[in-house]
């Protein structure tokens, strides 16, 4: 099935493994995870559940289970969002370009079922110097305990 996305004035389309209709996602999503996984909203900085969040565990995408980003990955970027330097596997995510709001930005989605999640950019520390600026509503936290 095709995923069809119109990206600031981009059309762009990718295939993903899981596929919902809009009601579907409407069906098992919250309103505001709807908005940012399906709708590319983004939730008020210094808001979301996760941006001061310190627990060890992991990060996964709250449409389909999808293991995003470690906590050991995550910093305090300032910014008022979850960020992180890397993601738990390259091949987890995926990136397609973004030019709403005037401006041209790198969009991170989840691979497995195309929800929005946020923006990378390349100001992060090291080791990577990229910072994965992530949506807490596009996430669930797994903590170490849950993961047993």
């Amino acid at each position: 099935m095709f995923a069809i996305f119109l990206v600031g004035a981009a059309l762009a389309t990718e295939i993903f493994p899981i596929t919902k209709t809009p009601e579907e996602w409407r069906a098992i999503l919250a309103p505001q995870q709807y908005a940012v996984l399906r709708e590319s909203a983004t939730e008020p900085p210094f808001t979301g559940a996760y941006w001061n969040h310190h627990a060890a565990g992991i990060y996964v995408c709250a449409g389909c289970g999808n293991p995003l980003f470690r906590s050991e990955d995550k910093f305090d970027s300032g910014t008022g969002w979850p960020s992180f330097v890397a993601p738990i596997a390259p091949e987890h995510i995926g990136t397609r370009q973004d030019f709403s709001w005037g401006q041209i930005r790198t969009e991170v989605h989840c691979a497995r079922c195309g929800g929005h999640l946020g923006h990378v950019f390349p100001d992060g520390p090291q080791p990577t110097g990229m910072r994965y600026c992530i949506n807490s509503a596009a996430l669930r936290f797994i903590g170490q305990t849950d993961q047993k």
